[in-house]
Order: structure tokens, then sequence, then C-alpha cells
């Protein structure tokens, strides 16, 4: 029961990050990032990377609530789901941060 408490906690922090990085604030990002990013790119890159981060969190917080049913009906099908979201999720999210730190950082390092 805590494991999937503990992963939806996780997915929310990773939202709240997301809705931070889309407002304009990309302090949770590393300061080699920040430092990068011109003034007048800041708010598109963080509506990228947050947009990004968002879909990671949400992803988490989906299969946590597979994970609970599962838990709940032991029907191991809403795990497969669940996973599937988790997966799909991350990668998506993954591509998306990346895509935007490559285009507005001129790449990754």
């Amino acid at each position: 029961m805590l494991a999937f408490i503990g992963t939806l906690i996780i997915g929310i922090i990773c939202i709240v990050i997301g809705i931070s990085n889309m407002r304009g604030n990309i302090s949770s990002l590393h300061s080699y990032h920040r430092h990068r990013v011109s003034e007048e790119d800041r708010i598109p890159f963080g509506k990228k990377v947050g947009f990004g981060t968002i879909l990671c969190g949400c992803s988490i917080s989906i299969f946590s609530v597979f994970s609970a049913i599962t838990l709940y009906t032991s029907n191991n099908s809403f795990i497969l789901i669940g996973s599937a979201f988790l997966l799909s999720g991350l990668i998506i999210g993954l591509i998306i941060m990346i895509s935007a730190i490559c285009k507005y950082n001129k790449g990754l390092f």
C-alpha cells in the first residue's frame, strides 16, 4: 500500500515542478541550463521542459492509480496497463525535455 502512495507523491511533485517551469521559473533545472538559456528564450524553454515534466508526472501518477487498483482487485492486467502508461509517458516526456534542452542550449552539454 505504501508503494503506490509513494509513487503518487512523486508524480504530484513532478507535476508541481512542471507547472513551475511552465510559468518561467526554471530554477529546478541544473545551473548550466539556466545560464545557457537567453532571457527571451526562458519562457518557451520553461514551457517545453515543464510540459515534459508534467507528462512524466502524470504517467507516474496514472501508474500509481493502476497499481492501487491491482492491489485491491488482484487483477494483474491493470498493472500492465499502468506500466504501458508509465513507459510511454516517460519516454515521450523525456524526448520533449531533451529536444527543448538541445534547441535552447545548443546541445545537451
